[in-house]
């Protein structure tokens, strides 16, 4: 009988939250037309060649989470949340990736990205290399490497980057540049002897030496570039922050030496050094933090606030092309850019549900502006994830609640009340006095505060559902339906004329410019 009057007292509330528009018929028959004639009008195909492909990867962004942050993303706003729409939501193709490595029904993000990365499927915990590499196995990888779709680009003539929110050693990120029977061989000081013998090499030594004309390469992990021992620059008397390299090698330097005669290679440490930079006369650029970790409750903390950072390097772009101008127009820039929103996976892991979201509406604003700035006449943008987490929200929430509030009711089995988001698994377990723990008597708004779970474990794990996979720009219809993850490098590779499919191309590619430099300084500025 309480549960009764519980819904219909539910109800009561959730009517008088209904926006007066939302009463009338006539405004869901109008919303739907308009939506008819937009899809009406994608009958006419965009099928021109993608001089650009920008891929944005939401580490861990899995629909439950790209409709969590939707909603986070309204109430920041100051709106209810549910109708508001994401910067992936308006790209027009929408298809599924199923997510599952070669050898695991729930993916890791190293197997994962050399699908969406290099087009083939592989074993969890390998990178750049098939499925018949074994992890940890340095004598499995020889003749089983494969190539990435930056590989591609670049031998195609376009200007490449990598942009990431973890480290640029990290299995997401690397995958596009390394081939590694382990995704933790970060240095070789991470290395067992038996790799080390075996000729295998870390990932940070195949960051400089594989592709070392990659242009842009922004993210963290210094330490693995330096000798074992040697001082931070910015943290010299943290032993822990020490380089970690057994050969002896600064790869900062090496990754100049690498550079053609005449071109100018910046590397740059912190937020500062970038925003220093005139990058419209800067040919490479290597960026590299400890770890670029800050939280998103502290954006701007790494020296000037945020909106200044935007708009400096909005200067410098500008100063670089005509006015007007914007990257993709004009065949003034050919590029393929690597976007990586890793911390959404980050918080994930630790349960910690308002720090994941708040990073997904980070990641969607770079997807923003990256839609501000490029046209979709030349530029294929695709927004997709590696993997999905086992989170989700519910509880019969009324429209608008809280999306880190409380769910509108007790447990009719503990009487206690809940969150409306939840954990399958995950380190929010908790029992008090032998029961679930009363989150009333808690701070669950805290940005630390680590959703309950069903399940007790150190760490959350991945979810195995499939992902979204969002299109827009030339020949983005090729992204449709149900795919396995590793058909959308392929998909993205036809729409621009590189890899192996060019027999329907007719028209070379044009030399790369330095135009890519601003443009993804900008975008790691909106998540540094």
């Amino acid at each position: 009988m309480k549960t009764l009057f519980l819904l219909l007292l539910i109800q009561l509330c959730s009517a008088l939250l209904v926006p007066e528009r939302e009463k009338d018929p006539e405004y869901w028959r109008r919303q739907a037309q308009e939506t008819l004639q937009n899809a009406l009008r994608l009958q006419r195909l965009n099928q021109n060649v993608a001089k650009n492909l920008i891929l944005f990867l939401g580490d861990g962004m899995g629909v439950s989470t790209v409709t969590a942050a939707r909603i986070l993303k309204g109430q920041l706003q100051h709106g209810q949340g549910e109708e508001s729409l994401l910067e992936m939501d308006k790209f027009p193709f929408v298809a599924l990736a199923k997510t599952y490595n070669t050898n695991a029904q729930v993916p890791d993000s190293a197997g994962t990205a050399t699908a969406y990365l290099c087009g083939v499927k592989a074993n969890e915990g390998t990178l750049g290399v098939s499925a018949g590499v074994t992890r940890d196995r340095c004598n499995t990888t020889k003749g089983q490497e494969v190539t990435s779709i930056l590989r591609w680009a670049k031998e195609a003539g376009k200007a490449v980057g990598i942009v990431t929110t973890t480290r640029v050693t990290h299995a997401t990120p690397s995958a596009a540049y390394a081939h590694s029977a382990n995704r933790d061989w970060y240095s070789d000081g991470e290395m067992p002897p038996d790799a080390l013998e075996g000729g295998c090499k870390d990932i940070a030594r195949q960051l400089v030496e594989n592709i070392p004309e990659i242009e842009v390469i922004l993210g963290g992990g210094r330490k693995y570039m330096y000798p074992k021992n040697v001082s931070d620059v910015e943290y010299p008397h943290e032993e822990k922050h020490r380089g970690t390299r057994l050969d002896g090698r600064n790869l900062v330097q090496a990754w100049r030496e690498a550079k053609p005669r005449g071109k100018v290679a910046e590397y740059v440490w912190h937020r500062r050094g970038l925003l220093a930079l005139n990058l419209s006369r800067v040919d490479f650029l290597l960026g590299e933090s400890l770890h670029p970790r800050v939280p998103w409750h502290q954006l701007g903390a790494l020296g000037e606030p945020l909106s200044w950072g935007i708009n400096r390097v909005m200067g410098v772009h500008r100063k670089g092309i005509k006015r007007g101008t914007r990257l993709g127009r004009g065949g003034q820039c050919q590029a393929v850019l690597a976007f990586a929103g890793g911390r959404i996976d980050h918080g994930h892991h630790e349960g910690k549900a308002k720090q994941a979201l708040h990073e997904a509406v980070e990641l969607d604003r770079a997807i923003g502006l990256a839609t501000r700035l490029t046209s979709t006449q030349d530029t294929l943008s695709v927004v997709t994830a590696d993997h999905s987490h086992v989170f989700t929200f519910g509880g019969y929430t009324p429209r608008g609640n809280p999306i880190f509030g409380l769910a509108p009711m007790q447990s009719d089995v503990d009487r206690k009340p809940f969150t409306s988001i939840l954990y399958g698994n995950g380190p929010g377990y908790k029992i008090v006095a032998g029961e679930r723990e009363n989150v009333s008597a808690v701070d669950f708004a805290h940005a630390d505060y680590q959703a309950q779970s069903a399940v007790p474990l150190r760490q959350e794990t991945h979810g195995g559902e499939d992902v979204a996979v969002f299109a827009r720009g030339p020949m983005a219809h090729l992204l449709h339906g149900v795919h396995e993850q590793n058909y959308i490098p392929h998909a993205m590779a036809y729409a621009a004329c590189i890899g192996s499919n060019r027999g329907h191309c007719n028209s070379a590619a044009r030399p790369a410019t330095p135009l890519l430099l601003p443009f993804l300084g900008l975008l790691l500025l909106l998540l540094c």
